[in-house]
């Protein structure tokens, strides 16, 4: 499967970025039952009350629909989190809404969180769900009455067949849903949020994601709200709506959340400064940025337990998955550690004044 995924990368680098995407979707659907890797035993992960047999998790964004959790776990993801999902199916934006930005190993999206729906998506799940850690990713619809309503029936449709539930508060692709990140309406949500998990029988872990352009005030802000209300982690971060000097693409210009290399030092001090402030009260998962071993270290010296990606392998393909998790296997046999646990902060005081 590794082998195929980077003999069809270049075929696929010449579609039109959603095609090419759907053609990953059919590739993963059809890897072998017998292609799962084996993990070494050090990169196993005691995080949100559950254990990750490593730390590298696709992000949400790619299996949309929940359509190839089983493929994605297979090709030596720890975790896959699907989604965005919503409670009714919406078709998005309108085209065109993705874009590559080749010379800067990045994306822009627009999409609009184009997806089935809550009820085709629990259907998947139910029917032929993984022996692995699903994270389901909630959000609301655009022309929803109550967004946070949506959130909350998500909580009910999902109890059954989710690891734990990300809600999404911080696409910039659906207007006004940042604003939900504003400390009374953030308050607002999590409480119910909280009390919808806390009234289910499951009761699933819960993780925030957050969009890595708020600034110090909203990020404490936030942060203290998480821990008062009893939300389990946070995801750092989100796509950015900032575009750093030296794109060289022509599509930067593009409206959309950028995703990508270019995104990486924003969100992994965003990560660090949450990190810091946390206290060791959430768990954190990494995201943005991710293409390297030494990228996805780099997010758990910051202070992440976790490590998602997607535009990485965008550009790099399956074998991306394997480079990282040999390399942070290199990196503990090199430090002499006996697990990926003591990497995770290490470098957060650096990371948040700055960057290293």
């Amino acid at each position: 499967m590794r082998a195929l995924s980077a003999l069809a990368l270049p075929f696929l680098s010449m579609l039109p970025p959603e095609t090419a995407h759907r053609a990953a979707i059919a590739a993963l659907r059809m890897s072998p039952q017998n292609s799962a890797r084996t993990t070494d035993p050090r990169l196993a992960v005691e995080a949100l009350g559950l254990r990750f047999p490593n730390p590298l998790g696709m992000a949400a964004g790619f299996d949309k629909n929940a359509e190839v959790p089983l493929g994605l776990l297979r090709a030596g993801f720890g975790f896959c989190e699907v989604g965005t999902v919503t409670p009714l199916p919406q078709s998005g934006n309108p085209h065109p809404r993705l874009f590559r930005l080749r010379e800067d190993h990045a994306l822009v999206n627009r999409l609009g969180f184009n997806n089935d729906g809550y009820a085709c998506a629990h259907r998947r799940l139910a029917m032929n769900h993984p022996d692995g850690i699903i994270g389901v990713n909630l959000g609301p619809n655009k022309d929803a009455a109550d967004r946070i309503a949506d959130y909350v029936l998500g909580i009910k449709t999902f109890h059954d067949v989710a690891s734990y539930f990300a809600i999404n508060v911080s696409s910039p692709n659906t207007p006004g849903l940042r604003d939900l990140q504003q400390r009374e309406s953030f308050d607002s949500l999590v409480a119910r949020v909280i009390d919808a998990r806390n009234a289910s029988a499951t009761r699933r872990p819960v993780v925030i994601k957050l969009a890595p352009d708020i600034d110090l005030a909203t990020l404490d802000e936030m942060i203290a709200v998480a821990r008062t209300r009893g939300v389990d982690g946070l995801i750092i971060s989100n796509t950015t709506i900032s575009r750093p000097q030296g794109l060289a693409s022509a599509h930067a210009a593009e409206t959309g959340g950028l995703s990508g290399r270019p995104l990486f030092a924003l969100s992994t001090r965003t990560l660090a400064r949450a990190f810091l402030r946390a206290e060791g009260k959430l768990t954190l998962i990494g995201c943005g940025g991710v293409d390297s071993a030494a990228t996805a270290l780099a997010k758990l010296e910051a202070g992440a337990s976790l490590v998602q990606l997607y535009t990485g392998l965008v550009y790099r393909g399956l074998p991306l998955v394997d480079e990282i998790l040999d390399g942070l296997a290199l990196a503990l046999t090199e430090r002499r550690l006996a697990g990926v646990g003591q990497l995770i902060g290490v470098a957060a005081a650096d990371w948040a004044a700055g960057g290293k």
